[in-house]
């Protein structure tokens, strides 16, 4: 069964990509010609849009395109001529839906089978790497901890490829699409399945390739191959740290298994590494050099600038980047490794003050963002470090609890929108929307469904597992335990407002375009269903499952599966009661400023933008990261290979080699073939001349010596 569950994704992304392959070989055999188009377009409002001030054309900063023009078939721009789809489409969606559904099914099964009825099971596949003391197995690890994420991931993957047959239906590539998201679940599960580091590596590597191709899909756009190229990029720098932290794993215990890793670590405690001369604490650096991989890839401070770029993809590709793979690698991986990251204070401090800031810093981006998607994005970047927060402080199940209930009421907020989109013929920004409700009313109230799981509503999932992470955060010894709990709680104030002005902006109010709002309709059952689905989701996956995540239940569900702080859970059931119902307070007043702003009086916002221009502009451009990195990375990175290219290969290879020597022995060669007439007289004047000088060099040279 778990055979099954790991392996159908990969034959629905074979299968597609056959399709795929085919149909595109029989729609163009002479092969495709591809024409960039830029999509960006100018802000109707004469306004700034956020994240359009291009520094230079191959900045790092990415304009933002408010439409998806190539999904059913464009919204009327004009900008792409309506191709046949490929031959096979359907067959390619249907396949690879049908796995996913059955594999999805599967992974609930298991869940009960291996959490609730101890079935623990390791699974050998064959061997894999074997080099000296280096033996890599591949085997199959299945414990409630895994259990967790197939249930995210496959739930979530499936019910995005459901929504994707009615979101993508008149995109004429809908083979490749499916093949690649197939392909990113069977990486995401390839890496939870893992049973060592190697192994978990491998799966880290497809998500991230995965996730190249699907935000580069529409790649006739140079602004989504900008942003592919950016995610990649960016990652690669936080891979480079993980691949170093492997590296430290097998140098210290010499196994990268994770039961031998597991049962070494307490024997390093104390030792210390050489590290350029810095004699640093062992585990401390090698958890360091873990979770820099888990920054990159899930978004933290500092490395965090690919994930709002990553919205250049299609909608449903969002969906599953931000809920369910990709960005809940690294929460994966830190959670996997605890056993590793609890005897390393030092880094559970590190990573309790990148979660918090992470948490705080993209809540204060979201405050004024206007581009639908990017509004969830950056709700995605601040609930990750809520995740890491709780990983900070030693409640490693309640980081796994809150990235469970966040897969369903996030996936919901991005598909949500994706039907907003549809609506409004791919029109992303919602200061061109409003009144919407009465318009899409389904739509509506599973958005305000999702808005309140996020924001912490009470009996909502996102209320028991967020007000859990705050109050691990509260009740940690973590020398950094206050900083998280201030942040956080800052942060579920920023999250209501941002989260209910998306909300009021879109469906409340008086429409902005008319002429989209009087088109606007419901999205086909195809796109209902599975956001349906996921709104129930969003109401009941947070109370039945509180006792096994955040309470007493937690031992015995998750076992040896995770290593938790010994005394968090109980320091959380002591808390007093007013700190324990201060994020639901900071909730209740972020929707009510929000309120204010954008029903009660919405000249306020304008007012306060208009006081206060720097602040406006700083959120606005996120704190100018991307300027920043631009400036610093980007521009010298680009001097020195301009550089390299004109004078190290242009002036000095190149002028010694085929311009210089080269050339100079075509020259030579050019003059010495000219002696070469055919005539036997030149020939015989040739011999002479030898003849004499080599006389004349026997009779006063060396030669008569």
């Amino acid at each position: 069964m778990i055979q099954a569950i790991v392996f159908l994704p990969l034959i629905g992304a074979i299968l597609a990509g056959l399709i795929s392959i085919f149909g595109a070989h029989a729609r163009n055999p002479g092969g495709d010609t591809i024409e960039h188009i830029d999509h960006d377009h100018s802000d109707s409002h004469g306004e700034v849009s956020h994240g359009s001030t291009l520094i230079n054309e191959d900045a790092s900063v990415i304009p933002v395109a408010h439409d998806e023009p190539m999904a059913h078939g464009g919204d009327g721009h004009g900008e792409h001529a309506v191709e046949p789809p490929a031959a096979g489409s359907r067959a390619a969606e249907l396949i690879t839906t049908g796995l996913l559904l059955v594999a999805a099914v599967l992974s609930w099964v298991v869940l009960v089978d291996v959490g609730f009825l101890h079935h623990d099971a390791r699974i050998p596949l064959f061997p894999w790497i074997t080099s000296g003391d280096l033996q890599v197995a591949w085997s199959l690890r299945v414990d409630t901890l895994t259990a967790v994420m197939l249930v995210v991931v496959n739930t979530v993957s499936s019910l995005v490829h459901v929504y994707s047959i009615g979101y993508m239906d008149e995109d004429p590539y809908r083979p490749r699409f499916f093949s690649y998201l197939s392909l990113f679940t069977f990486a995401m599960l390839m890496l939870v399945t893992s049973d060592n580091l190697v192994q978990l590596f491998f799966g880290w590597e497809g998500v991230g390739l995965a996730s190249y191709l699907l935000i580069g899909f529409w790649y006739q756009r140079p602004s989504a191959n900008a942003a592919a190229i950016k995610a990649f990029v960016v990652n690669r720098i936080g891979d480079f740290g993980f691949a170093l932290g492997i590296f430290a794993v097998f140098m210290l215990i010499g196994s990268i298994d994770y039961e031998t890793i597991f049962a070494g670590a307490p024997g390093l405690t104390g030792k210390t590494i050489d590290f350029l001369g810095w004699h640093a604490d062992a585990l401390t650096l090698t958890c360091l050099l873990l979770f820099m991989g888990a920054m990159g890839k899930s978004a933290q401070f500092l490395l965090h600038t690919w994930l709002p770029d990553a919205m250049e993809g299609p909608t449903p590709v969002s969906a599953l980047i931000h809920a369910a793979t990709m960005v809940t690698a690294g929460v994966f991986m830190v959670a996997r490794l605890s056993p590793l990251f609890e005897l390393a204070p030092t880094a559970q401090a590190v990573v309790m003050f990148f979660g918090a800031t992470t948490a705080f810093f993209a809540a204060t981006v979201g405050l004024v963002q206007n581009d639908i998607k990017r509004i969830v994005a950056y709700s995605t970047c601040s609930q990750l470090g809520y995740m890491f927060v709780a990983m900070g402080a030693g409640a490693y199940s309640v980081g796994m609890f809150h990235l469970f209930t966040h897969a369903f009421f996030k996936a919901l907020l991005f598909l949500g929108s994706g039907s907003v989109i549809y609506a409004m013929h791919h029109e992303q920004d919602i200061r061109n929307m409003g009144g919407l409700k009465d318009r899409i009313p389904f739509t509506y109230v599973v958005m305000v469904i999702g808005t309140l799981a996020l924001t912490g509503f009470p009996l909502t999932a996102g209320y028991f597992s967020k007000d859990a992470i705050i109050e691990s955060a509260f009740a940690s010894h973590n020398p950094l335990a206050f900083y998280g709990f201030l942040m956080t709680v800052i942060a579920a104030g920023l999250t209501s407002f941002y989260s209910w002005r998306l909300v009021f902006k879109t469906f409340h109010g008086v429409p902005h375009d008319q002429a989209h709002y009087e088109a606007a309709h419901e999205a086909p059952l195809w796109m209902l269903i599975p956001i349906g689905i996921l709104a129930a989701g969003s109401l009941l996956a947070g109370f039945p499952f509180k006792e096994l995540f955040a309470g007493h239940g937690v031992e015995e569900f998750f076992r040896e599966s995770l290593k938790m702080n010994p005394h968090i859970i109980e320091g959380m059931h002591e808390i007093p009661v007013s700190i324990g119902s201060l994020p639901t307070v900071m909730m209740v007043i972020g929707f009510l400023v929000s309120w204010l702003f954008y029903i009660r009086r919405p000249y306020l916002p304008v007012e306060l933008a208009t006081q206060q221009p720097l602040l406006y502009q700083f959120l606005l451009n996120k704190w100018y990261f991307d300027e920043l990195y631009d400036l610093i990375f980007v521009r010298p990175t680009k001097w020195i290979g301009r550089f390299l290219w004109k004078v190290g290969d242009g002036y000095i290879i190149d002028g010694f080699g085929p311009d210089g020597v080269s050339a100079w022995v075509l020259d030579v060669t050019r003059n010495v073939v000219k002696l070469q007439t055919g005539y036997l007289y030149h020939y015989a004047f040739a011999m002479l001349i030898g003849v004499a000088g080599l006389i004349t060099w026997f009779m006063f040279g060396l030669g008569g010596q």
